[in-house]
């Protein structure tokens, strides 16, 4: 099955700077008019936003889909524990069904009820987690039930109410701002020049001057059934496999299988998809390859020769100490 991810056909008119979409600048402009209202109210104190008794660092990006911010604020989480800090971590839960927010995320919670991005954080940091579509109600209960010195929040970039203080964009280094409009006829929540204003930006491949390159990588793969049982990538190299992905850019994925000499059969799938039984299936005896991500939503599948790729990330110490910096300054 080879289903088309995330917004499909408009997505892909945005990258390929597709003609027809001038027909709805017309709605861009009414929409960059009501981001340029929200953040005024925000600033005349029209709107309320709240601070917390911790530092805040947002990490979020200014295009729809995926752009790697997720494994960042596990880089992240990850550098703040070793720098003996203890973070918290908050998100929007999506894709969780959740009846009642905001949700506390553990590493064996249900992601159909707090979304998969959070239980995958939760089990790749141990850091403390709460979700819900309000970022500040989220924080608060984090650190009423943790003793957090410290609060990331996975996406938000646009959610005003939190303040923070530090602010991370995130850019998808190949597809960039795509036709460098805002929605509907262009990819963007908010104009390019948003940028200017964040403290740090991160690209997810190769960046521009001011831009701190984010390389991810694929070097071993896990059991889904048995994620004790690991091998090597590189043994799989030459094998033909069965990739699946239901992640905001599944061609990054499928172009890192590739990198690493697997020929690949790609099935995509949109993001945050709810996988069956019959998606993992495909009448023969090939591996099946997926994301870190969908392991965290097939992992009661119990579909026999599937496995996961684990996301490592590298950054420059620039980065770092950049980040080390800023974060001083706060405290």
């Amino acid at each position: 099955m080879n289903s088309r991810p995330g917004l499909g056909r408009l997505a892909d008119s945005w990258y390929r700077r597709s003609p027809w979409l001038l027909l709805l600048a017309p709605l861009s402009l009414l929409f960059r008019l009501a981001v340029l209202c929200r953040l005024l109210m925000y600033r005349a104190g029209l709107l309320a936003s709240h601070r917390l008794p911790v530092p805040v660092i947002v990490v979020g990006n200014l295009a729809v889909g995926g752009t790697g911010k997720t494994p960042l604020v596990g880089w992240l989480a990850e550098h703040a524990t070793r720098a003996g800090r203890q973070p918290g971590i908050v998100a929007r839960g999506y894709g969780g069904d959740a009846v009642h927010w905001p949700q506390q995320v553990r590493p064996d919670s249900d992601p159909a009820v707090v979304g998969d991005e959070a239980v995958l954080l939760a089990g790749k940091t141990g850091c403390p987690m709460a979700v819900g579509p309000d970022r500040v109600a989220a924080a608060r209960a984090l650190l009423e039930h943790s003793q957090c010195d410290m609060v990331l929040s996975d996406d938000g970039l646009q959610h005003y109410a939190l303040q923070r203080d530090i602010e991370i964009a995130v850019i998808d280094g190949v597809r960039r701002f795509g036709n460098g409009l805002c929605l509907p006829a262009g990819p963007l929540r908010e104009p390019v020049k948003r940028l200017a204003r964040v403290d740090l930006v991160v690209v997810n491949g190769l960046g521009n001057r001011g831009e701190y390159p984010m390389t991810m990588r694929l070097t071993r793969v896990r059991s889904l059934n048995d994620p004790g049982e690991e091998r090597e990538l590189r043994s799989l190299h030459g094998t033909s496999v069965h990739a699946v992905a239901g992640i905001g850019n599944p061609g990054r994925f499928f172009s890192a299988l590739r990198e690493a000499g697997l020929r690949v059969e790609e099935h995509a799938f949109p993001d945050h998809h709810v996988f069956v039984p019959k998606d993992l299936q495909f009448g023969d005896d090939r591996p099946v390859v997926m994301t870190e991500k969908d392991a965290v939503k097939c992992r009661d599948l119990a579909v026999d020769n599937c496995w996961f790729a684990p996301v490592t990330i590298d950054l420059p110490q620039e980065f770092s100490d950049r980040f080390d910096e800023l974060l001083a300054a706060i405290a």
